[in-house]
């Protein structure tokens, strides 16, 4: 068989490389750290370890910056990067998107906690800048549910209980109920700091920086640099934010 034709051959079998983000569509690119919960097990405080959280929020600036995102936004072990509609970044290939993002994610990570870890990814598609603002109050939302029952969790094992008689008491539980069963042990989850139960959003913003130029003298230069928020809004706040990071207005 000629080489030509064996290349052509073998190409062809590489069936979802044509696989890309539609034209116009918005997509958001979410990695996921790889058995996490066995990771932090031992190496991080429960329920929640500012450490770590520093940690997912460098692979959520390296991620972002690599993919030429407008936003990131990450809680738990997750990292959530929309794209804008008209990049054309590795020709919108999904196979590039999520194989390049898990790699800078895991790299990123590892770098920062001086262990290797992994992670896996996934792209999301929507129509419009409604669906891209429904998809980030879902991953707010799970942010919220996962802070309660973590803390809930976590504060019955501190109490002593097993991992299953944890689970047991939690099953079929309100978040009435879990939020009773805190406060009668002295923790009012409204106190609990914001970046734990809302997650942590970073974009870009633009900034002036003084310069001097030979023949002009002083002179204002503007730059641009990745903005960290850790007491994002809720709700219809929330909504309003992302829907102006992803719109901005000219």
């Amino acid at each position: 068989m000629r080489s030509n034709e064996l290349e052509a051959r073998m190409r062809a079998l590489e069936w979802f490389h044509s696989l890309t983000v539609l034209p116009g569509a918005w997509a958001v690119v979410r990695v996921d750290g790889r058995s996490f919960s066995r990771f932090t097990e031992n190496r991080f405080d429960k329920p929640f370890d500012v450490r770590f959280s520093g940690f997912m929020t460098e692979a959520a600036r390296a991620l972002v910056t690599a993919l030429g995102g407008r936003y990131a936004y990450t809680e738990s072990d997750e990292i959530s990067v929309l794209l804008d509609r008209s990049s054309d970044l590795f020709g919108r290939e999904v196979e590039k998107l999520v194989s390049i993002a898990a790699s800078v994610a895991t790299a990123a990570f590892t770098l920062a906690v001086g262990e290797p870890v992994h992670f896996d990814a996934r792209v999301w598609m929507g129509t419009g800048v409604g669906d891209v603002v429904d998809y980030f109050s879902w991953r707010q939302a799970d942010a919220a549910r996962c802070a309660l029952n973590g803390w809930c969790y976590w504060t019955l094992r501190g109490e002593g209980r097993s991992g299953r008689e944890a689970t047991r008491m939690l099953q079929h539980t309100s978040v009435a109920d879990k939020n009773e069963l805190l406060f009668a042990r002295g923790v009012n989850f409204n106190d609990v700091p914001v970046w734990q139960r809302r997650g942590i959003g970073l974009w870009w913003e633009s900034f002036e920086r003084p310069g001097r130029d030979p023949v002009r003298g002083a002179v204002t230069a503007v730059r641009r640099r990745l903005h960290v928020e850790s007491d994002l809004p809720m709700k219809d706040d929330y909504r309003d934010l992302v829907r102006r990071i992803a719109e901005p207005e000219d």
